[in-house]
């Protein structure tokens, strides 16, 4: 509903477009209307009418153009589908009486009248009668030709009605009454208008006409009205395009005369004939369309006037004209493949006619007469006794036609050559569509039929002929078995010259050798011997019964082979004579075989056969006499038999079957008869053509190759051999002197004659028959080839000398296996390296030459393939086939395309499936060798490599995909190189798990060696057969391993040099380790160090492989750790390291084994320490150092460092571990025995502690370091252990406890770097356990206070001092009151320690033991910091900062302890970004001081002696710069004890001081004692008497300088 709603919209809008002026847009809306309404089922009301109105406003208007009236008058008409009464109202409104209409409103009606026919009739008599009163008063031809339109469309309206008024839905009515109304307007038209009408006017006029006359006829009182206008529309034919609707009209005219039985006056008749007759028979050709017509209307004559029309075509035929022959044969043919019943009582007559122009020798003639004949045969109209001229007529056409083609006459042009072809085709055509059991055939045909078969002329038609035979005598063996009264058919006396049944059997059983073509005549030829025995022979019938049943089951579903089908139809002609047993029959036989000999062209295939089969009969012949006389005649006069040195040895070959005696007998009295001349030229100059000595030669061999094989051996010498080489000896003498004879016609029959020779000895099966000219015909054939040019191919002498070699071979004595291999190596080197077939083809100079020399190339290859498969496998010795073999292999792998391919074609052929291997017979090098090449640059070398390596195969009785196998080596044609890949490697997976184990390693080896010779697409294959191999095999492979590795070792340095090879290479070792991991690393950690580059590389390669990685790491792991149990590293160990190095740095996961590899390969650097590597354990030879590279020392440490180093670089890349503080130094460190423990130390703290479980691993494989009895081992250990004591999370997951026990015992260790890992450690274990440190706080100080006392290494006093101070951190004063004290004065010692770390420590911890000072204890740390002030105050400028800021830290925290808070400010100075001067700060520091407390500064002044001697300029300086402020605020009672001289001596010694802040800090020093003894009033003269003393010692010094 919403689809009709839609389409009602959108006519609505169209219609308003339609009040437009625009004509274009019009003309685009009445076509879209058209297909609407067309399409549409309902429309609605309104809209039809709207349509109505606007489409006959539009139609009528003479202002608009003519096409667009016309489309709305096609829209009207459409319209009348909906509503067929408005628009007839609307139409008939405009048509009026008496009144011209528009002309489309006529056209209108007729369109009406036609599109609806039923509707339109109620209102035709109407319209008729408006149209009657409009005709007078139309003048124009426009309308006149409207009118005439309008009569032919109501004409055939109301003759429709007439015919089928039942299918109209109203009741009938007076039909007449309109019939007349169309008489009178059609007597008005032809009377008024026809004799004056235009050419326009007439056209529509002629249409009208066979309509309007058609209906007319219906009513016999205008029946002769309406044939006498028939004239005036014959008289129309113009040769123009109006010739079609007259012939149109013409039709409908006849067809209504058929209709109402109306016979045409013969007057009337013959003048159709004749008009329509010239229709199809002018020049040029007529239209198709035209002729059809006029073929219609003599259809429609044929049924209606068969006997006028048959007498007109016999009157017409008669004529000479070759158009009109040809169209009444054409006509005539129609008319009986219409099967029109009238016809067929006329087929004499139609005989008789055809038999009229038989003698026409024009081919359009003789064509169309064969298709009349073929169409007369097919449908019955062949008479029995006049239809024998026409199958006749047949067979001559071809007989003719191919006599014309076989010698053309020049002044043939090319159409007749051409018409000739079609006549033989057609001919042809004709009998292979010859139904012979169609009514009457069998007596037409039957038994004149058989006279075509023998002669030579039909030769051409037995394809059809012989079948149309076994038809007719197979259907009527079918009715005589049927119905036992009927008789077979028989050759009935007087029905002209047949075939004897000799004739027939020879015609017969030649043409029969054609069914090994698979051509059509052959089959048939031996199938109608199978049916007709009878004929041949009554004795026959029995024996044909079986024996040629027999032979067509040989051949079905394919072609014979000619030689097998050729030998089973002679042994047919042997037990058919011997069942005859007739010498009158046979004999009789033998010479129509001869008769028949120029059948047959020399070169055919029926020829050959029937020299042998001539030959057969005479060996079935019993008269000798006749035998003997025969044999004669072809030696005397053998030109009869075409080629006569082939015709003469086939038939006496034949003969000798039987009558060896006889022949040879002929032979040798030929040879002593014929007096030969001496130049074989002569016999031409003569005009003479006899035999040659060559041609008898060639006989020779024939006769010893059908001898019988009992009576050949005791002649073979003798009569045969003796008498060829005789010969052949002759013609190699010029004036009896023998020459280098390069006579190839003779060398050929020479070397056919031997080859036949030697067949034959073969056949005869005795083994005890020694061929005593063996060797020395061998010796001649390998003459024969050597003389051979190498750089071409023209003669078959190489192909033909091989065969007769291969024969040869066979035969007793055997040669030896050199004799074998020397005449293969001959052959081969005489061969193989001819140049390119391409360019051995191009030396032809015609296209002849170059087949030639292409089949030469062929035959040869061939040929030399069958001799090395002959010699090789016939040697039962294994040994012996592998040698002979090997001849191939430097062919094989030739780096020419050429050469390769010859030699793979002729392995393939050597290795076929049908060979057996001797016993021990070795595949694997001949697979390693052939396989690779399955990916060659050339596709045959390709699947004949593929072919190859299948056949090794089934040679060892191994059973293959062999249909799998094969459609891959077929996809090996394919271009493309990874398509190739594929394929080669889908190969290598089925095949080589059959591979024999022994043979495993020699199979490596040849694809090891092809490696490094080959294409790289062969070494790619390579790669892939040798991985498929070890894929399959390398599980059992154990035995062969040690060879198989030493082998691949021994191909890498030159596989180096090819990078791709050398892959293939490293991976196939990576397939082998995945079977015997461990045997491979064994093999690969026995290689001296350093490894080179190949083992390197080798290591690499395994660890790249996903599959074996991890066994390899696996094993590596294993090994070192074997080799470390006893915790000494020695050179295996070292391997180990350096394998593990190359495996690791290739980026292999550790994960899993990271926590056993880092423990080991720690303990390894730890066990190496200091080592030297012995010289024995490393590879002498020399080792290419690239540009900028230093021979290195062998160090074992740095080989183990180098390997933890790559192994922590992968734990990093793996998140198992971080980037060490001490970078790159940290190996550095870790290879020093003197910073081992330091880089382990670093190491430790580089662990991922978020990784506990990898951690705790590491801690389980090491825990046994800690009771080592390797000293080194020992200490790295606890120096890994010291670092991890600190890490929480490791005491609650770790079982550190044990840790901490052996930490406590190392730390009473003699040895001092042990000791101080280990207080390090009890030190980190505040960080991470200080729960531990607060239980175990006694032994752990104990322990550590110890190492305080260490002072040979100052690193234990610093470790034990850091140590405390964490500690300390952890415990309360009761906890260390016990040893406050010690701890204290200890510390105190190492203030001015020389060492940073030390110093720093010491003043650190000292000041955390002030927040440990308990009661008992403050005033002893009061006096202790009295003593310890002076060291903090002059290290205050100690040349390290951190000292500095220490000693400043320390004095705030102290001066409580001795009450001088008040001094925070003068300190506080020291937190300037700018640091006072020391002699500034010293004099604010010391008044201060001197204010607060005399005693302190006193005490400072007391112990400031010690330090004018340190070591540290810095130190010596400030002390003095002390001095100077602590004299200067000295009071006089301090002043009075002071020790001014020891002062003064050492202040004067001071000026000496090297640095020169020294130097003048003692000169101002000095000043201040002066000064403040003036103050005080000490006596100075010893002071003065000092200073001026010295002053001038240092002047003179300084001037003596």
């Amino acid at each position: 509903m919403e689809d009709s709603t839609e389409m009602f919209g959108d006519i609505n809008l169209t219609l308003g477009m339609l009040n437009k002026e625009d004509v274009i847009s019009k003309e685009d809306i009445y076509s879209h209307l058209t297909s609407v309404i067309q399409n549409s089922d309902i429309l609605d009301d309104a809209i039809v009418q709207r349509l109505i109105y606007y489409t006959s406003k539009d139609m009528r208007d003479e202002n608009i153009p003519r096409e667009l009236r016309m489309l709305a008058g096609e829209v009207l008409v459409s319209l009348a589908a909906h509503d067929f009464n408005s628009v007839m109202y609307e139409v008939q409104s405009h048509f009026r009486i008496l009144e011209l209409p528009n002309e489309f409103i006529v056209l209108s009606l007729a369109e009406l009248a036609t599109s609806c026919v039923s509707q339109s009739i109620p209102f035709m008599m109407m319209t008729l009668l408006t149209m009657q009163t409009m005709l007078r008063l139309a003048e124009d031809d426009k309308m006149k030709q409207t009118f005439c339109i309008a009569l032919e469309k109501f004409s055939k309206a109301i003759y429709k009605y007439v015919n089928h008024w039942r299918d109209f839905p109203y009741p009938k009515l007076d039909a007449n009454r309109l019939s007349d109304k169309i008489f009178m307007l059609f007597r008005y038209i032809m009377e008024k208008w026809a004799p004056t009408a235009s050419h326009e006017n007439t056209l529509a006029l002629v249409k009208a006409h066979g309509p309007t006359v058609s209906l007319l006829l219906h009513r016999k009182d205008f029946c002769e009205f309406a044939l006498n206008q028939v004239p005036w529309l014959l008289n129309q034919y113009s040769g123009k395009e109006i010739d079609f609707h007259i012939t149109q009209s013409v039709k409908q005219i006849l067809t209504a005369t058929v209709l109402y039985d109306i016979d045409l006056p013969k007057a009337l008749k013959k003048s159709i004939f004749v008009s329509l007759l010239h229709q199809i028979c002018r020049g040029p050709e007529p239209p198709l369309e035209n002729e059809i017509e006029v073929s219609s209307c003599y259809l429609i004559l044929a049924h209606s006037n068969p006997a006028e029309l048959v007498e007109f075509f016999d009157e017409q035929i008669r004529s000479n004209n070759e158009a009109i022959r040809v169209k009444i044969l054409t006509l005539l043919r129609s008319a009986i493949n219409a099967e029109e019943p009238k016809l067929r009582n006329h087929i004499i007559s139609i005989e008789k006619t055809v038999k009229v122009i038989m003698s026409d020798l024009s081919p359009k003639v003789r064509i169309s007469t064969l298709l009349l004949i073929q169409t007369m045969c097919e449908k019955s109209y062949i008479e029995a006794r006049e239809g024998w001229p026409l199958i006749d007529y047949v067979f001559a056409q071809f007989a003719a036609s191919s006599r014309k083609l076989e010698k053309p006459v020049k002044s043939n042009s090319p159409e007749n050559e051409i018409g000739e072809k079609s006549v033989q085709e057609t001919s042809l055509e004709v009998l292979k569509t010859l139904d012979p059991l169609v009514i009457g055939m069998p007596q037409v045909l039957w038994p004149r039929i058989l006279t075509f078969v023998v002669p030579e002329e039909y030769t051409g038609t037995l394809d059809y002929l012989l079948n149309i035979i076994r038809i007719l005598i197979m259907a009527e063996e079918r009715k005589k078995h049927n119905a036992p009264e009927s008789t077979a058919l028989v050759v009935s006396p007087g029905t002209g010259k047949l075939p004897s049944p000799q004739q027939l059997l020879a015609r017969l059983l030649v043409i029969s050798i054609l069914a090994s073509l698979g051509k059509l005549c052959g089959a048939s030829a031996i199938g109608l011997l199978k049916i007709v025995p009878e004929m041949i022979h009554p004795k026959l019938i029995d024996l044909w019964k079986t024996r040629i049943p027999e032979l067509l089951q040989s051949m079905e579903g394919k072609n014979a082979s000619t030689v097998l089908w050729e030998t089973m139809l002679l042994q047919l002609l042997k037990e058919s004579l011997w069942k005859i047993n007739d010498m009158a029959w046979t004999i009789q036989l033998s010479r129509d075989f001869n008769q028949q000999m120029s059948s047959y062209s020399t070169v055919s295939l029926e020829k050959k056969f029937l020299w042998k089969a001539l030959g057969t009969t005479l060996a079935s012949c019993q008269d000798t006499d006749f035998v003997s006389s025969q044999i004669k005649e072809y030696l005397i006069a053998p030109s009869q038999l075409g080629d006569q040195r082939q015709g003469t040895a086939s038939i006496l070959g034949c003969c000798a079957e039987n009558h060896l005696d006889i022949v040879l007998k002929v032979l040798k009295t030929f040879q002593d008869e014929e007096k030969f001349f001496m130049n074989r030229c002569k016999s031409i100059f003569s005009g003479k053509k006899s035999l040659t000595k060559t041609d008898v030669i060639v006989i020779y061999g024939a006769v010893a190759l059908h001898a019988p094989k009992r009576q050949l051996l005791t002649r073979l010498h003798q009569d045969i051999v003796a008498q060829v080489l005789g010969l052949y000896s002759q013609c190699s003498q010029v004036l009896g002197m023998s020459m280098m004879n390069k006579d190839m016609d003779l060398q050929m029959s020479f070397t056919r004659s031997i080859t036949e020779i030697s067949i034959a000895v073969q056949d005869a099966e005795d083994q005890g028959f020694q061929f005593s000219y063996k060797e020395m015909l061998i010796g001649q054939m390998l003459d024969f080839i050597r003389d051979e040019p190498l750089d071409s191919l023209a003669s078959p002498i190489r192909w033909k000398a091989l065969i007769a070699i291969r024969y040869l071979s066979k035969l007793k004595p055997q040669l030896p296996l050199n004799e074998h291999l020397n005449i293969l190596e001959e052959n081969i080197r005489r061969l193989l390296p001819l140049p390119p077939l391409e360019k051995l083809i191009s030396q032809g100079e015609t296209d002849n030459d170059k087949e030639h020399i292409d089949f030469l190339y062929e035959r040869s290859m061939d040929a030399l393939s069958k001799l090395l498969r002959t010699m090789m496998w016939d040697d039962t010795n294994a040994e012996n086939c592998q040698e002979m073999f090997n001849l191939l292999r430097m062919w094989l792998v030739s780096p020419k395309e050429w050469e390769r391919e010859r030699a793979f074609q002729m392995t393939a052929k050597i290795l076929t499936n049908d060979i057996e291997a001797p016993k021990n017979f070795r595949i694997g090098p001949l697979l390693g060798l052939l396989a690779p090449h399955s990916c060659d640059t050339l596709p045959t070398i390709r699947q004949a490599a593929a072919s190859s390596t299948i056949a090794l195969f089934c040679m060892k009785g191994v059973h293959l995909e062999v249909e799998r196998l094969q459609n891959l080596q077929e996809g090996l044609g394919c271009n493309d190189m990874q398509v190739q890949i594929k394929i080669s490697s889908k190969i290598a997976k089925i095949v080589c798990r059959f591979i024999p184990a022994e043979d495993i390693q020699m199979f490596l080896e040849e694809t090891l060696d092809g490696l490094e010779s080959l294409n790289p697409m062969c070494m790619k294959a390579c790669s892939i057969w040798m991985i498929a191999a070890l894929k399959e095999h390398g599980a059992s492979l154990e035995h062969q391993l040690l060879e198989i590795l030493s082998t691949i070792y021994h191909h890498m340095p030159v596989l180096r040099q090819k990078e791709e090879s050398f892959q293939f290479m490293l991976e196939a070792v990576s397939q082998i380790a995945s079977f015997h991991m461990n045997a491979v690393v064994v093999s690969l950690l026995q290689k001296p160090l350093p490894f080179d580059r190949d083992t390197k590389t080798l290591w690499k390669a395994l660890a790249e492989n996903p599959a074996s990685s991890g066994k390899l790491i696996r094993a590596l792991t294993d090994k070192l750790h074997t080799r470390l149990e006893d915790d000494i590293a020695g050179t295996d160990a070292i391997s180990v390291s350096c394998a593990m190095y190359e495996v690791v740095s290739g980026g292999i996961p550790i994960t899993t084994l990271y926590p056993e590899l880092f423990t080991l390969l720690l303990k390894l650097v730890s066990c190496t320490l200091g080592q030297k590597m012995p010289t024995s354990a490393f590879s002498s030879r020399r080792r290419v150092m690239q540009q900028g590279e230093r021979q290195q020392d062998p160090d074992p440490c740095r080989l183990s460092t180098v390997t933890l180093k790559c192994l922590q670089a992968q734990a990093m890349r793996e998140g198992l571990a971080k980037e060490s503080e001490e970078g790159e130094n940290l190996w550095t460190l870790l290879s020093n025995p003197d910073t081992h423990h330091t880089g382990v130390c670093a190491l430790a703290r580089s662990m991922a502690v978020w990784q506990h479980a990898i951690i705790l691993d590491i801690m389980e494989h090491l825990l046994p370091s800690l009771t080592s009895s390797s000293e080194n081992y020992r200490i790295t250990g606890t120096a890994f252990f010291s670092e991890l004591m600190k890490e929480p999370i490791l005491w609650k997951h770790g079982n550190l406890r044990d840790v901490l026990i052996l930490m406590d015992q190392s730390a009473w260790d003699s040895n001092a770097t042990l000791r101080q890992m280990a207080i390090r450690g009890l030190g980190n274990t505040a960080s991470g356990a200080p729960h531990k440190v607060k239980k175990h706080k006694q032994i752990i100080l104990e322990s550590v206070i110890r190492g305080l006392y260490h002072l040979a290494r100052t690193d234990v006093v610093c470790e034990s001092l850091k140590a405390l101070k964490k500690i300390l951190e952890l415990l309360t004063d009761r906890d260390v009151s016990f040893y406050f004290k010690e701890i204290v004065l200890q510390t105190r010692t190492f203030f001015e320690d020389e060492q940073d770390d030390v110093r720093l420590t010491a003043i650190i911890l000292f000041e955390n033991l002030a927040s440990l000072t308990g009661r008992q204890w403050k005033a002893f740390f009061a006096e202790e910091i009295k003593k310890s002030m002076i060291s903090f105050l002059l290290h205050l400028w100690d040349p390290n900062p951190k000292i500095g800021a220490a000693c400043r830290d320390v004095l705030i925290t102290c001066f409580p302890f001795v009450g001088l808070q008040e001094l925070y400010g003068i300190l506080d100075h020291l937190l300037d970004q700018d640091l006072p001067r020391a002699r500034d700060f010293y004099r604010q520091f010391c008044v201060k001081l001197a204010k607060k407390n005399q005693e302190i500064l006193w005490i400072l002044h007391t112990h400031s002696f010690t330090f004018f001697t340190s070591s540290w300029e810095v130190v010596r300086s400030t002390a003095v710069k002390l001095t100077d402020a602590i004299v200067l605020n000295l009071t006089s009672q301090y002043m009075e004890l002071l020790d001014r001289e020891q002062l003064t001596t050492r202040l004067q010694a001071l000026r000496l001081d090297p640095c020169i802040s020294v130097q003048r800090a003692a000169e101002a020093a000095l000043q201040t004692l002066l000064r403040r003894c003036k103050e005080t009033s000490i006596p100075l003269y010893s002071l003065h008497w000092r200073v001026e003393k010295n002053d001038r010692l240092k002047k003179e010094g300084y001037e003596g300088q």
